[in-house]
């Protein structure tokens, strides 16, 4: 995506370099820099997440000892252990206990998509402020814009929703629900409570942006559409006898 857009604005069809901030006041690109600004925000809160889990583990020789386990993106909880309670391991009642699950394929997603999108903002926002007459004078360009925009409104549907089911996932493997799934917390002598878990609320905005991109997208659909000859056309068989 980016690389169409850069490679056209090095060519020697688009020399004329016409600097023209004025687009910012126009929907086209006002709306061009809010989706930058929503991309960056959706993968800064979510891609730099750091979490842990802990439980208060009691057992042979141990009285509420803290063990934890800490997580981090991209969540593949399936490699996270808890630390053991004590260097005895509970008289050898507590044997290595992992989270469940491995959510990387949701959030890489996600973010993969945020970063990509943050790209391919600043190439359009560089033909856009730049080269305009060029982006209005050939109908490749706002064609290939509108074909990247419905693409990237719908990978924004996709993704933020993949993700808010995997979030959802992800507290439940780091909640207090985690205990029964605990062989080593069914020991004799042994108990388990669950403490605290690190606030995801940082993830929680992560998936709120995701959708706030999407709407973006799917709502700068026609204004980039307006700008074809798609919509010239429609213009004109409308206005003829």
């Amino acid at each position: 995506w980016c690389g169409f857009l850069l490679t056209a604005v090095v060519s020697p069809r688009m020399a004329g370099l016409r600097v023209d901030f004025g687009l910012f006041l126009e929907p086209l690109g006002f709306i061009k820099v809010l989706e930058w600004i929503f991309s960056i925000f959706a993968f800064a809160t979510c891609g730099g997440f750091q979490g842990e889990t802990t439980l208060l583990v009691s057992c042979k020789g141990v009285v509420n000892k803290t063990v934890t386990a800490a997580f981090a993106y991209p969540f593949r909880l399936n490699t996270v252990v808890f630390s053991a309670p004590d260097p005895k391991r509970c008289g050898g009642t507590w044997t290595d206990v992992y989270l469940v699950g491995n959510f990387s394929s949701s959030v890489q997603f996600f973010v993969t998509l945020a970063v990509l999108v943050f790209l391919y903002c600043i190439a359009a926002l560089v033909v856009y402020i730049g080269y305009k007459h060029v982006y209005q004078q050939n109908s490749k360009f706002p064609l290939t814009d509108l074909a990247i925009t419905v693409i990237i409104a719908f990978l924004w549907l996709v993704s933020t929703f993949a993700w808010a089911k995997a979030l959802a996932d992800i507290k439940m493997s780091t909640g207090a629900s985690i205990i029964p799934g605990i062989e080593s917390c069914k020991a004799p002598g042994t108990t388990c409570r669950f403490a605290s878990v690190t606030s995801m609320g940082t993830l929680n905005v992560s998936v709120v942006f995701g959708l706030l991109n999407m709407v973006l997208w799917g709502g700068n659909v026609w204004f980039v559409y307006k700008d074809t000859n798609l919509h010239n056309q429609s213009n004109r068989l409308s206005q003829s006898p």
